[in-house]
């Protein structure tokens, strides 16, 4: 059912654009002066949306139509890092809301003395993981550094992962006994906000060793819930990542992705520019870039992947 509404969605959308560009052309053959502002007007919003439905001609992934999972960890660099990685928790909140997508915060870490260690986000909406895959990756920003007194260029940098949200997976089967669950005190800034009754979760799967935690959420059914999605989603991942392993070594050209081969620099010092290594698009606008103006770098990645396996 929901596979037949996405279709009926994409259908309705693509019968209302024909009928503006109908109604556009009607207004056009009255060559009338006094409706050409209305008419050029018209016409950058039907050729906007006509953008939008060809970039998403090219999300024809498996998870490409669903939510995603963005998960956001400092790297080396200790509060600069920490800062970095809250810029980019900005960055992408801003850039879902702009969206119309709902983004929920699944669990964070806040960093010691600024920013955050990690963060977990859900963002729900139609093609949120199709386009926020071509996010994943190391994310370096260089810039004159708030926390040091010397005022000297730092250089930071934040792993960006992106999972697709899996309600069910007929070839995901979790085995209780694989799972290891711990409750602990979530943490917090003090005072009222700190919880007194063990209300975080932390679920490890014994065979990978891969695990997911949650303590956004008062109710420990809720933290423990939302770390079940997360943990499948690893788990999706890593089978889909050893798969692609298999088949590339077969092939002769695997190449394991490893910190520090960043995808993206944001250089704020000594002069201003964002630029991405994979697709070389780059953009001067830093601010515009930080409030969440992505969309450039997310187009030119899905273009670059048409024909490759992405």
């Amino acid at each position: 059912m929901k596979r037949i509404a996405a279709l009926r969605s994409d259908i309705d959308a693509w019968r209302g654009l024909e009928k503006r560009i109908a109604d556009a052309l009607e207004l056009a053959e009255l060559r009338d002066e006094s409706l050409r502002a209305d008419l050029e007007t018209e016409t950058k919003a039907i050729e906007h949306l006509v953008d939008q439905r060809e970039l998403r001609t090219l999300l024809s992934g498996d998870y490409d139509e669903g939510a995603a999972l963005l998960s956001i960890n400092a790297g080396a660099g200790g509060t600069d890092s920490q800062d970095w990685a809250a810029m980019l928790q900005r960055m992408y909140l801003r850039w879902a809301e702009e969206q119309g997508y709902k983004s929920e915060i699944l669990d964070q870490t806040p960093g010691e003395e600024a920013g955050i260690k990690s963060v977990t986000i859900a963002v729900d909406g139609p093609y949120a993981y199709g386009y926020l895959r071509a996010e994943k990756g190391v994310h370096r920003l260089v810039r004159l550094s708030p926390f040091d007194s010397a005022k000297r260029r730092h250089t930071s940098f934040a792993q960006v992962e992106v999972l697709p949200q899996v309600e069910d997976d007929a070839d995901l089967e979790l085995n209780p006994n694989d799972l290891r669950i711990d409750t602990f005190r979530s943490g917090g800034a003090g005072g009222q906000n700190v919880q007194k009754n063990d209300t975080a979760v932390r679920i490890t799967h014994l065979p990978t060793g891969i695990v997911a935690s949650c303590q956004n959420e008062r109710s420990q059914t809720q933290n423990r819930q939302n770390a079940m999605r997360v943990l499948k989603a690893r788990l999706l991942e890593a089978k889909r990542e050893e798969q692609e392993k298999e088949l590339a070594q077969l092939r002769g050209e695997y190449q394991k992705a490893e910190w520090g081969s960043q995808i993206r620099s944001y250089v704020l010092h000594p002069y201003q520019l964002v630029k991405d290594h994979r697709t070389d698009y780059e953009e001067g606008n830093t601010q515009a870039v930080l409030d969440g103006e992505i969309d450039g770098f997310i187009e030119a990645y899905l273009r670059s992947k048409v024909g490759s396996k992405a």
